[in-house]
């Protein structure tokens, strides 16, 4: 018998192969040291049906859409939230989608975001937690930042591998502990560039539980004690790491959802699985990770299954 669908997936990737093609046109084929894994929206809605998540709200991950050509990038995201529009008209209980936009060209990023939202009607945008050599929080993105507080966006930051990271001869890959260190230097940027002040009605969600943000959550705050960061953050860093989203994919193990627990409410604690960068029994690993947890009550677990998505997601109520 197959399990109940009630879990609202908020890190759900799309693998096209037409995005995997255009990648591979200009020597791209793997994503942070892994390889593209082969997708269809057929086997994800399979895999779906099986681990009883009902929605999946879809996004292309790093490494996004630029690659030091702007115009390649803004038709590459055109070409990506259509084909996300489609999964979503097609399937439009089992489905919603995250718009990607050709940051760092701001100008386009604004069209593509009134495309995508008001002609697709995605339901939020992603963004990589840096793009070249600018982090999330970066002065240059203030009108993207502005537009999407005026609409109130869901913005869902997915870590990328940033420059000079192969620096450390290490032999792994990058995927599996720079994307972490990513995530907190964007949150502590958009923390200290004053962007989480400024713009208070963006909903941030962050990948992997914040990446080390929850552990480093005091260390973060002693910014607070240097001027020129301190008047940034008014209301004190604990305000601001509070109000933002975390999502569990790659994250439900006990060490990892305890640290998360003892800082963010579970009111903003959301479910993600990585598919299919993560495989379906890793993402099985992960449903029952959670489901065994013993620091949520059964109506937490809910509230981070579903209830938590559907409050950022109202459509999905229907």
């Amino acid at each position: 018998m197959s399990p109940e669908l009630k879990r609202i997936d908020v890190h759900h990737h799309i693998v096209p192969p037409e995005y995997v093609r255009a990648l591979a046109d200009v020597g791209i084929t793997e994503s942070a040291g892994i390889p593209f894994p082969g997708w269809s929206a057929e086997a994800a809605l399979d895999v779906m049906d099986r681990q009883g998540i009902k929605t999946a709200i879809t996004s292309i991950s790093y490494p996004g859409v630029y690659f030091g050509d702007l115009a390649f990038a803004r038709d590459l995201a055109r070409l990506c939230n259509e084909m996300s529009a489609r999964l979503v008209g097609d399937h439009p209980r089992r489905f919603g989608a995250f718009a990607v936009l050709p940051l760092p060209d701001v100008e386009a990023a604004l069209i593509e975001l009134e495309y995508a939202l008001d002609t697709l009607r995605l339901d939020g945008v992603t963004l990589l937690s840096s793009i070249g050599n600018e982090y999330l929080g970066s002065p240059s993105f203030e009108a993207l930042y502005s537009e999407l507080n005026r609409r109130r966006a869901v913005v869902f930051v997915h870590p990328a591998v940033p420059p000079g990271s192969d620096v450390p001869k290490l032999i792994l890959p990058p995927a599996l502990i720079e994307f972490t260190w990513d995530t907190t230097r964007a949150a502590t940027n958009l923390l200290f560039s004053g962007t989480l002040e400024r713009y208070p009605d963006i909903r941030f969600i962050l990948s992997h539980a914040g990446g080390t943000v929850p552990y480093l959550a005091w260390r973060i705050s002693l910014g607070e004690w240097l001027p020129a960061l301190g008047e940034r953050v008014p209301q004190g860093v604990m305000t601001y790491i509070k109000r933002l989203y975390y999502d569990t994919a790659l994250s439900t193990n006990k060490y990892t959802l305890r640290s998360l627990q003892e800082l963010i409410d579970v009111s903003h604690i959301l479910f993600g699985s990585d598919y299919p960068f993560l495989p379906e029994l890793a993402v099985a690993a992960t449903v029952s990770d959670l489901q065994s947890y013993d620091g949520f009550s059964a109506q937490d677990r809910g509230l981070v299954e579903c209830g938590n998505a559907l409050c950022l997601f109202p459509r999905l109520e229907q």
